[in-house]
């Protein structure tokens, strides 16, 4: 094995992600046994895709396994949300350590090209050019909590509900598992009444900016750690442009960069 998938999929990450990874059928060609190509190997050149940006045909022979490969596991893992089920297992540790802080939770959104596609749409920002959307809910630490994808035209309150059912109930350091947060911020995209009206009646205390009255920024010192994650996301560079047709490839690397920087705040943590 490699230096360089040691790196990129460490062994505290290997074992997260042994634990949801499918098995694959191993391929006999006629007139032999051929080796089945590591998981582990296949992970790394994924993750090489998902950081630097590079097409499949690009990836250096350096993993063993062939683009081809690559790309099949990549296309396997992604039906069986192999990323957003890494992710919750990765959010599971940092909440059993009691690193998840649920007091201030923020929603934003970013937008970004896109080829055409499923989920793909005008971008109004863009001069109405096709992209999709990637929207987000981050904790107080700006750790994301739940994700999602939509075409660029797609409003951000139309998200809202989504995201917020869309996170998993996550362990606690003590106590039952949660997936509400306490208060949510957001800007005046998010200024519905009935928006308000939803998340009072879910026991969620929010601080959205109102049109008309007050600027986003004088959310600025809450609302700022989802836009750092938004610049943490873009790390992936894959997800600077959506390059994907299928919808479900384009969130799998949502998923790899939001697994990422769980894992970079839970490798903290073991290192300590």
């Amino acid at each position: 094995m490699t230096d360089l998938v040691e790196r990129l999929v460490p062994d505290e990450l290997w074992m997260l992600f042994r634990r949801v990874v499918p098995p694959t059928e191993v391929i006999r060609p006629q007139g032999g046994d051929r080796r089945r190509a590591g998981d582990r190997e296949a992970s790394a050149a994924i993750t090489f895709v998902a950081t630097s940006g590079c097409t499949w045909r690009q990836l250096p022979p350096v993993f063993g396994p062939s683009w081809q490969t690559v790309y099949r596991r990549f296309a396997h893992w992604s039906r069986a949300r192999v990323w957003a089920r890494l992710h919750r297992v990765i959010l599971d540790e940092l909440g059993a350590r009691g690193e998840l802080d649920w007091s201030r939770c923020a929603i934003d959104s970013v937008s970004m090209r896109a080829a055409k596609g499923p989920l793909t749409g005008p971008n109004p920002t863009d001069r109405g050019k096709p992209g999709s959307k990637i929207h987000l809910i981050t904790d107080r630490n700006g750790l994301p909590l739940s994700l999602g994808i939509s075409g660029a035209n797609m409003h951000d309150s139309l998200a809202l509900g989504p995201l917020v059912r869309g996170i998993p109930p996550i362990r606690s350091r003590r106590g039952p598992r949660r997936r509400r947060p306490h208060k949510l911020h957001g800007d005046k995209g998010y200024d519905y009444h009935h928006l308000r009206r939803w998340l009072r009646e879910r026991g969620i205390r929010h601080r959205i900016a109102r049109k008309g009255i007050e600027p986003s920024q004088r959310l600025g010192r809450h609302r700022w750690v989802v836009e750092r994650t938004v610049s943490w996301l873009a790390g992936c560079r894959r997800l600077h442009r959506r390059y994907e047709r299928k919808a479900e490839h384009f969130l799998a690397f949502v998923g790899i960069a939001a697994a990422l920087i769980g894992y970079r705040r839970l490798a903290t943590l073991l290192k300590a």
